[in-house]
């Protein structure tokens, strides 16, 4: 009797595994078959959700504005990056070259009060000094650096000059120069210094020349007394 109950629960637990196992096989073909559908759905969903050529065709025209864009940016910071490199090197110096100008006036000025005793006496001197004084500019032309010379009787041009004082000079117009005190100095197109001038403060040139002829001309003392008599 014990080998016959034993018999029936063996035979009862191998139902149950095969019981077990066909629905772990039905429910892994329900999952497959359920992935399936959703690729497939998904597979249509794609289908419909494609792009209209009038779509397609405006992403296309905003790429191209943002390509173009970037392009625009591109070639104005090459530009931009060249011009700041160009003055750098140009105007770099700058500094330097406001203080070289005490040395060229320096020079200028000894030059100037050299006479020709002293010329004759240091001549080894002299010609040191103007020597200098060439090699100074050569340099200063070298680096763009030029001088602006103004002459007396031009047109006062407040860009490049500097009124150091104004008065009343017959025979000029008014705001022309009368007298140059020391040349200006530019840089490119930056002004190192302005040259330092006289303006004249005329209101009417002519009329100045008038009144001083009027005022020299000494009046006629026989005239006068031949009217008496």
């Amino acid at each position: 009797m014990q080998e016959q109950k034993i018999d029936n629960s063996d035979e009862k637990n191998i139902e149950d595994q095969y019981l077990h196992t066909e629905e772990n096989i039905d429910i892994e073909s329900k999952n497959e078959s359920e992935s399936v559908e959703e690729k497939n759905q998904t597979g249509e969903s794609d289908i419909l959700s494609e792009p209209t050529y009038d779509e397609v065709l405006e992403e296309k025209n905003q790429l191209k504005d943002r390509l173009m864009r970037s392009l625009a940016d591109l070639e104005n910071f090459r530009k931009r990056s060249d011009r700041e490199r160009k003055d750098a090197e140009l105007y770099g110096g700058t500094r330097l070259a406001r203080d070289l100008l005490s040395v060229f006036d320096n020079l200028s000025r000894a030059l100037d009060n050299i006479d020709d005793e002293l010329r004759n006496k240091a001549s080894a001197l002299v010609e040191g000094l103007e020597l200098t004084q060439r090699e100074l500019l050569s340099v200063f032309l070298k680096h763009k650096i030029d001088q602006i010379i103004p002459s007396e009787g031009d047109k006062f041009d407040p860009k490049y000059h500097q009124a150091m004082f104004e008065a009343p000079v017959s025979g000029t117009e008014k705001g022309s120069i009368i007298q140059v005190m020391t040349n200006g100095f530019k840089i490119g197109d930056r002004l190192l210094r302005a040259s330092q001038v006289g303006v004249s403060s005329n209101v009417d040139g002519s009329k100045v020349m008038q009144d001083t002829t009027t005022s020299d001309k000494k009046p006629d003392v026989n005239s006068d007394s031949s009217l008496e008599t």
